[in-house]
């Protein structure tokens, strides 16, 4: 069966057996759970019938086994926004949440998304991809200190470091490393970051993080207490518009749908620069998607049911 992500479904029984996939077996395993967890507790209190299934304990037949109608997939990272997962229950014709398997591919590249993004002229940092040391050391003499060095496909700001002098590179290239093959050293952007959640096409208001960290790392998005979010996150409604409108944009190049959430910097008195865009986007206690919900008005369970919505 196929769903349109413009419907509006009712009842909880419309939605038939639903499965939540989440955990697996990524470096962001540990967030997966804690978002998997808390949609799946979030739609059995609105009484869809709901199970969860980690595919890192149970094999593909725990859920070949169940007639189930639709999934919501909270897997973070590898196997999980990698369209891997997606291609599977696109195989298996069980309508999901998100991106499809080639919009998920190309969004968990940094190089390809980015690639893309300026075809479309959409305003990203300045980038060159890293595969050796000796590639590092050529971006820092086009770009200068500091520079941002970046795992290509991960998540939660892994492996991910701000380089400020020469004698930092080799430790910042055997860090990323430890993630992936290919890096990717972007321009140093000192600003603002903003970040803006799209659900069903439309984006939710602007979040600006603020950390007295280096930049917003792993520790800063799921340890720190001292991480502000301020929603929304902008001075006033024009301004709002033009993150929304280079978001939806970003969102329609790579042709991603459903929901996600799109990360940008933004120097002083400029154009807002698109980082990346996080097609599974975390969904716990201190996510983004879930704050700039809130700021809306829009409650988890209704934030995880208008989600669910858009499966197909």
């Amino acid at each position: 069966m196929t769903y349109k992500s413009d419907s509006h479904i009712r009842n909880p029984e419309d939605f038939g057996k639903v499965v939540v996939i989440y955990g697996g077996n990524s470096n962001e395993r540990e967030i997966s759970l804690e978002s998997g967890q808390s949609v799946l507790s979030s739609l059995k209190k609105s009484g869809i019938d709901a199970f969860g299934w980690d595919p890192n304990q149970e094999s593909i037949k725990y859920i070949l086994n169940q007639d189930i109608d639709r999934a919501f997939i909270a897997l973070h990272g590898a196997n999980g926004e990698d369209g891997r997962i997606q291609g599977l229950l696109d195989f298996l014709n069980i309508p999901f949440t998100g991106s499809g398997m080639f919009s998920s591919a190309i969004a968990m590249s940094k190089v390809l998304s980015k690639k893309i993004f300026l075809e479309h002229n959409l305003p990203t940092p300045k980038f060159k991809v890293i595969r050796t040391l000796k590639d590092l050391k050529k971006a820092t003499d086009i770009f200068g200190f500091p520079i941002v060095l970046k795992p290509n496909s991960e998540g939660s700001s892994l492996g991910m470091s701000k380089i400020s002098k020469l004698n930092e590179l080799e430790d910042a290239y055997k860090a990323a490393t430890e993630f992936d093959d290919v890096l990717l050293a972007e321009e140093f952007i000192q600003g603002k970051e903003i970040t803006v959640t799209i659900l069903k096409n439309k984006t939710l208001p602007t979040i600006r993080v603020k950390t007295n960290r280096t930049f917003y790392d792993y520790f800063a998005k799921y340890k720190s207490n001292k991480t502000e979010y301020i929603c929304p996150g902008t001075s006033d409604i024009s301004e709002e518009k033009i993150y929304a409108d280079i978001a939806l944009e970003a969102f329609e190049a790579l042709h991603c749908r459903g929901w996600g959430r799109v990360d940008f910097m933004c120097e002083k008195n400029s154009i807002p620069k698109i980082l990346e865009i996080n097609t599974v986007p975390g969904m716990t206690k201190k996510s983004l998607v879930p704050m700039s919900a809130q700021c809306k008005g829009i409650n988890f369970e209704t934030l995880c049911w208008t989600i669910l919505e858009t499966s197909f």
